[in-house]
């Protein structure tokens, strides 16, 4: 294992961030037909001022700095490290816990839970082929190959036993941890349930609700689901575009970060202008647009996890991108809890930090066996 500055993510050169500036110069607005917003994609003035601002004022540096500045540590397995921020916490005998990003993100999710879990040990893998993370030899890797990785890493870090949170890519990849490894997963902390369960030969035992629930999906799908379609199916003709333009990226990455908050509308209400670019820069100097699409390119032929058995917590956010009811998580987990919270989206550790830590706290608890758990609807108020 190696620590500190030397496991940090590189520096990038100076000659690439020229070179997004000589990009974001020469930005071209594409014709678009008026008085449509976003009701068709990304709203072209949004874009356009985001790009300025990209350009004219945006500074990489300052970003990247308090992210090098990071306890970051780096596995040594020669074709799948690990690169992940660990903190430590207080006193003796402490629980850790992994803590699992998604699509179209990075570790960058967890920042703002990270200063409300001091008290216990904390590990953030970058996921292999996301940003920040070690280059392996395949590039990017299916959700069940990163809980392998994730699982090594964790045991070169002499983490034997852990509490596993998660959404998004995440959830894929804690379920394949979990399979893999029920006897180190004390308990799992989730936001959502597998979203190709619905589209992959559901149960034919359908309850009323949980019919509604897969034809909520396939409506979500229809309305809103081209990308994840164009992702498993044409990723590397779709990484050319976004991995040679900014303002193609920006377009990209934006939109869903917008969608799939709980923002009314407006995104600048859960991302500043400069962390919104963050999470954009992060994928452009780490060119890692096109690896990211791993898993959903590899999600067909991935193996796919059982029933798993680790205990299970949910915490629930009503604007994620299609909700399940608690029977059909039960097909699948042991779940133990169940909150549905009144506020927050998919990006729930961002955007509502203090709410999902609960939900770290609450598998804690269960994987510690020192209260019980009840589900029941709870106010983020």
């Amino acid at each position: 294992m190696i620590a500190g500055p030397d496991a940090a993510p590189p520096v990038v050169p100076e000659a690439e961030l020229d070179d997004l500036r000589r990009r974001l110069a020469g930005y071209r607005r594409v014709a678009l037909p008026a008085g449509h917003g976003w009701e068709r994609g990304t709203d072209g003035d949004v874009l356009a001022e985001l790009v300025t601002h990209w350009h004219d004022a945006y500074d990489w540096r300052e970003h990247e700095a308090r992210l090098r500045n990071l306890p970051w540590v780096l596995t040594t397995d020669p074709t799948t490290p690990v690169r992940a921020i660990r903190t430590r916490g207080t006193g003796e005998g402490r629980p850790t816990v992994v803590l699992l990003h998604g699509w179209p993100d990075s570790v960058l999710r967890f920042t703002r839970v990270l200063p409300l879990l001091t008290d216990v040990d904390v590990v953030v893998p970058a996921l292999p082929g996301f940003p920040f993370a070690a280059p392996v030899e395949r590039g990017g890797l299916s959700a069940w190959d990163a809980g392998t990785a994730v699982a090594a890493a964790l045991e070169e870090l002499g983490v034997e036993r852990y509490v596993l949170s998660a959404g998004d890519v995440g959830t894929d990849v804690a379920e394949a941890v979990a399979a893999q490894h029920p006897d180190r997963v004390a308990a799992l902390h989730l936001t959502d349930v597998t979203q190709m369960r619905y589209l992959l030969d559901p149960p034919g035992d359908l309850t009323a609700e949980e019919a509604a629930f897969v034809e909520r999906g396939h409506r979500w799908q229809a309305a809103e689901g081209a990308y994840g379609h164009e992702q498993s199916t044409r990723p590397h003709t779709l990484a050319v575009g976004l991995g040679d333009s900014p303002a193609g990226l920006a377009a990209w990455l934006v939109e869903k970060l917008r969608s799939w908050t709980d923002c009314a509308g407006d995104v600048g209400a859960v991302f500043s202008r400069d962390e919104l670019l963050t999470w954009v820069t992060a994928y452009w100097t780490t060119g890692a647009i096109g690896t990211s699409f791993t898993p959903y390119v590899e999600a067909s032929t991935q193996r796919r996890p059982g029933r798993i058995l680790p205990p299970a917590v949910f915490t629930i956010f009503p604007h994620d991108l299609a909700n399940p009811p608690r029977s059909w998580a039960e097909r699948f987990f042991d779940v133990a809890g169940w909150q549905e919270l009144e506020a927050g989206g998919h990006f729930a550790a961002w955007e509502r930090p203090d709410e999902y830590a609960a939900g770290v706290r609450a598998a804690l608890r269960l994987a510690e066996g020192t209260s019980p758990l009840r589900s029941g609807r709870v106010s983020s108020a």
